[in-house]
């Protein structure tokens, strides 16, 4: 802002949404990118706004921007510290961590692969999750990063769709405190697929058989060169096919450019993090979810420390989050709100037994807020003096299209408004932008971490992203601008619940539920009704000490109806034990309502807790 002579951070937003490629070209030379060779033009949009390309002519590669060159200046400085699920921990520095990328890249090299094949990373959060990861990278081959919870059937889908030729894995990992079987998943995955050889990590030491196509990950790498210099590739060159949830349809597999992914995840983990070589950052997350790379590839390109966690966030104790942040002295820590209303259950004791007095940033993204879990992050983890940084953004743009500044105010639950050179709005129906009225979340001009389509499906890029309003991406998700120009998200489009041709978000009744003392969690979900053409059911968890009554069941209808108007009022409350949900924390609201209608809920391999879907059976 200085160089520029721009006096506030919102001035910097305007300029840099107006003007996209002035900004991604004065940001990454801000940033310090470095580039084996100069790119001739910022951006070509050419072939249209949905197939613009970025850094035109340049080479570079983000191993060697987030690796290779702390490794050479600092290689005594700690990349990773790893927390297994049973509390024992490992650490790797820089130069250890550059050296086993290189025998990674080296010995994938050996096996024939080149640049643009692909590689599958099917592994527990280990430390050899990060050297795969960038050994990868260095050798210019494409990584397919796939949820280490998934079931065989949904990874071989992400393996057969990407051609993949090699797949690292694991003999096993551990979830609290029980052994989960990965090498036997990665098997059925396998069989039938283009995969050539199976790497396969000796993590958990319980008894597999290895095939003709499996060897384990020491005898792999042990042989190979320690030294591996990263291969310059195109700005354009895929480093990564990150797929979207299976839970409907074909998973999508959104394609990132080596350029795109590192100056966008970059840009906010430096810019809108603060981010530090000194800080060790902490999200809490599976390489398998957008967040893993977003955290390796912004938090290592400033030279910071990255925290892998291979557990649960409330085992053995409901404090064991807290425990890592004051264990390792996290600086910025990440998290979901459905795992803050999680924990926040257990009662305020398990957070305040610890100081968090190494925390400087709060973070938290996946899906909106409630302002009581907000502000109990916020007073409970933060103490009163964090900002949180909630973002928003989605695996197809690797990043963020609505994030917050350390620099500006908040109010609780927002977003505050557009990340940095991302040109966002919120449109009606109609196509018009809107404000203080629930809208579609709209992007109006090209950004470098935008997919380049999707994986073999060009048409499907185009239909699901750009088909509703000429030349604007179409996220999907609702959002509103307040009054005073502060941004919230009301969840996704296509959960929305329209009773009697009023529209409303889940997340808004889920909120108003959440106001009761009694209730812990909430999912609402749409539900056919002959009169009002859709109905609101509601799925809540009980804080202990509350007990489903018919009595209780009702004071929560009247409190909805108080908070969003009688019309909206939920056509009944089902209590239940659990919610289904991701190992990320996301209430699956499309399996409840699937399970609710007795309709097949198709793959559930992503759930932490697939016994939840029982729970809604029997509430039914």
């Amino acid at each position: 802002m200085r160089k520029h002579n721009i006096k506030t951070y919102d001035e910097l937003v305007r300029k840099s949404t107006q003007d996209v490629e002035w900004f991604w070209g004065e940001c990454e030379r801000d940033l310090g990118v470095v580039w084996d060779a100069p790119y001739s033009k910022v951006a070509d949009s050419s072939k249209g706004i949905e197939w613009t390309r970025w850094f035109v002519g340049g080479k570079l590669n983000v191993a060697r921007n987030c690796l290779e060159r702390h490794a050479q200046k600092t290689p005594d400085k700690l990349a990773y510290v790893w927390e297994a699920d049973d509390g024992k921990t490992r650490k790797m520095t820089y130069g250890e961590l550059d050296k086993l990328a290189s025998r990674v890249a080296n010995a994938l090299t050996k096996e024939g692969l080149r640049k643009g094949d692909r590689v599958g990373i099917y592994m527990p959060m280990t430390l050899e999750i990060a050297a795969v990861f960038y050994g990868c990278l260095k050798a210019g081959l494409v990584i397919i990063p796939i949820f280490s919870g998934f079931a065989g059937g949904a990874v071989k889908t992400r393996l057969q769709d990407a051609g993949a030729r090699v797949l690292f894995t694991a003999d096993g990992g551990f979830r609290r405190g029980k052994l989960v079987e990965i090498k036997k998943e990665a098997d059925k995955a396998v069989e039938g697929t283009s995969v050539e050889r199976v790497v396969v990590l000796k993590r958990a030491g319980n008894k597999v058989e290895l095939g003709a196509k499996d060897t384990w990950f020491d005898s792999f790498v042990n042989d190979a060169s320690d030294e591996f210099t990263a291969i310059p590739v195109e700005s354009e060159d895929y480093s990564m096919i990150l797929y979207t949830s299976g839970t409907t349809g074909k998973p999508k597999g959104a394609v990132h450019s080596h350029a795109g992914a590192l100056v966008q995840c970059a840009k906010e983990i430096t810019y809108n993090f603060d981010c530090k070589p000194d800080d060790v950052f902490f999200w809490l997350t599976d390489l398998g979810w957008m967040m893993g790379p977003w955290m390796m590839i912004g938090a290592n390109f400033n030279a910071a420390t990255c925290v892998l966690f291979e557990g649960a966030p409330d085992w053995p104790q409901p404090d064991r989050v807290w425990e890592i942040v004051d264990k390792h002295k996290i600086t910025i820590l990440g998290i979901s709100p459905t795992a803050i209303r999680a924990l926040k259950k257990h009662g305020d004791e398990w957070v305040e037994k610890h100081s968090f007095k190494t925390l400087r940033l709060l973070g938290s993204t996946g899906e909106p807020w409630d302002e009581q879990s907000w502000s109990w992050f916020f007073d409970k983890v933060g103490k009163g003096r964090l900002p949180i940084i909630n973002i928003s953004g989605g695996t197809e743009i690797v990043g963020c299209f609505l994030i917050p500044s350390p620099l500006t105010s908040l109010k609780p639950t927002t977003l505050y408004g557009p990340g940095l050179g991302m040109d966002i709005d919120v449109f009606d129906d109609n196509g018009n932008s809107i404000r203080e009225h629930v809208g579609y979340l709209v992007c109006k001009k090209p950004s470098p971490s935008m997919t380049r389509g999707l994986w073999n499906a060009p048409e499907r890029y185009l239909e699901t992203y750009w088909s509703r309003w000429p030349h604007v991406w179409n996220h999907g998700d609702w959002a509103r601008i307040d009054a005073d120009g502060f941004w919230f998200l009301h969840g996704r489009a296509d959960d929305t619940i329209k009773i009697a041709g009023k529209r409303v978000g889940p997340a808004e009744i889920e909120a108003a539920l959440l106001t009761h003392p009694a209730v812990a969690e909430a999912a609402a979900v749409g539900v056919p009704h002959e009169v009002k053409g859709e109905s609101a059911v509601c799925f809540v968890v009980l804080k202990p000490g509350f007990q489903p009554a018919e009595t209780l069941r009702e004071e929560l209808k009247r409190t909805v109806a108080e908070e969003l108007g009688k019309p909206l009022m939920p056509e009944t409350v089902k209590f239940v034990s659990m919610l289904p949900k991701t190992r990320s924390a996301k209430i699956m609201r499309r399996v409840i309502k699937k399970k609710y209608a007795g309709e097949d809920v198709g793959d559930i391999s992503t759930l932490e807790n697939p016994e939840a879907v029982d729970e809604i059976t029997r509430a039914r």
